[in-house]
């Protein structure tokens, strides 16, 4: 690890202060993901603002009837939430679904979304990497790629979004709030918060230098059955090979999210359009200009079974 200077904000405008005035400066929270990164030396900040102490760990109703989830929330808490169990299922079942019980106590809510996407070969530094060293190469295009995305992918990166708390806000249309060093607040809805790769993999979010996550908030509850299906190699402790997080409408009507497929969680149209021509359809729709290697062809197949398997819980609930 290289050596780096550290300071404890006290509150979000200082922190986002230091962030633009100290170049390389860092936000870190848990630390779950950044600190690991730095240890590779992959991730090498200058300075890191601890975060911990600006009060962003409340989870309250908003006034449209909606929820506002602090980035501070430790994604353990937030699975917990008496309000998030009840009305946002699939938030807590995807919440439980990552990584083990000892992260979900570090991890944030902010942290979460930012976490990078990686494959194997990011981790490595002797071989090359788009992510780590933009114009280098992806050694994934022609490496082991089972676990990597087939959807959304470029040329440059085929890195698959690891989070399963991201697929559900997908699911649920959140927006991220933030607050910039001048004080300026917006709320970026959650479709165009993660980037797909393109020429430039190593830009992975639409946030701008030092600007800082502040909440997520959800909208009014939409009801229905929900639910969430993670296909892994493990139980524990492993990323999505492909992972579902779906809404039935007691209309007939459903919304699907996907994980484990692409750059970032994966959400179409096309694909809630299809819920009654079934799972296969649903499937064929959301994977649509799909390019799988030879290795990870099989998720294809995999997506639709899992779904089939969400319809027949969802049979079975009612």
């Amino acid at each position: 690890m290289k050596p780096f200077t550290y300071s404890r904000a006290a509150s979000v405008q200082e922190a986002a202060q230091t962030a633009a005035s100290v170049q390389g400066a860092r936000f870190i929270a848990g630390g779950t993901n950044l600190l690991d990164l730095m240890k590779l030396q992959i991730e090498t900040p200058t300075h890191l603002i601890d975060v911990n102490h600006i009060g962003l760990n409340r989870i309250e109703a908003t006034d449209e009837g909606g929820l506002r989830i602090g980035a501070l929330v430790r994604n353990t808490d937030l699975a917990a939430n008496e309000v998030v169990r009840r009305d946002y299922a699939v938030l807590s079942r995807a919440l439980l679904a990552g990584a083990s019980g000892q992260l979900r106590n570090k991890a944030t809510t902010a942290g979460n979304l930012l976490q990078r996407t990686r494959c194997p070969y990011f981790y490595d530094t002797r071989m090359p990497c788009n992510k780590r060293k933009p114009g280098s190469g992806c050694a994934a295009m022609k490496g082991i790629s089972r676990g990597l995305a087939i959807i959304g992918t470029s040329d440059a990166c085929i890195a698959q979004h690891p989070s399963d708390m991201a697929v559900a806000m997908r699911l649920l249309d959140a927006n991220v709030e933030t607050v910039t060093a001048d004080g300026t607040r917006r709320s970026i809805p959650i479709a165009d918060f993660h980037l797909l790769p393109g020429d430039t993999p190593h830009v992975e979010h639409r946030l701008t230098p030092g600007e800082l996550i502040a909440a997520v908030t959800l909208p009014p509850p939409i009801g229905g059955t929900q639910v969430y299906r993670k296909v892994r190699d493990r139980a524990s402790y492993a990323f999505a090979l492909v992972s579902v997080a779906a809404v039935f409408g007691e209309d007939g009507s459903a919304r699907f999210a996907f994980g484990g497929i692409a750059p970032k969680p994966w959400r179409v149209d096309a694909a809630d359009a299809a819920v009654g021509s079934g799972p296969k359809a649903v499937a064929d729709a959301a994977l649509a200009g799909a390019q799988p290697t030879a290795q990870n062809a099989f998720k294809q197949g995999l997506t639709a079974r899992t779904l089939a398997s969400l319809f027949r819980q969802k049979e079975a609930r009612a």
